[in-house]
């Protein structure tokens, strides 16, 4: 399946891309998805990332399906 992989903010900065495509076998849940990520850059780090899944969030054990969007949203700090 393929999945569309959105990185905002330092975790785009990180990955050195806005956008990138994976595939994925059926059954892959975020939390799998993200650790695959991990392998492929070894800076990211996922502590306190929101992620969304078609622009709705969810969990690391929501299901992916053909043509998701991941969107992965660091926290955000201001003053």
């Amino acid at each position: 399946m393929d999945i569309t992989v959105l990185y905002f903010a330092a975790l785009r900065d990180l990955a050195r891309t806005d956008q990138e495509e994976w595939l994925v076998s059926e059954s892959t849940s975020v939390g799998a998805l993200l650790e695959q990520l991990r392998q492929r850059h070894p800076s990211l780090r996922f502590e306190g990332v929101r992620c969304a899944v078609n622009e709705e969030f969810v969990d690391t054990e929501h299901v992916l399906w053909q043509g998701d969007v991941l969107a992965l949203i660091p926290p955000v700090s201001g003053g």
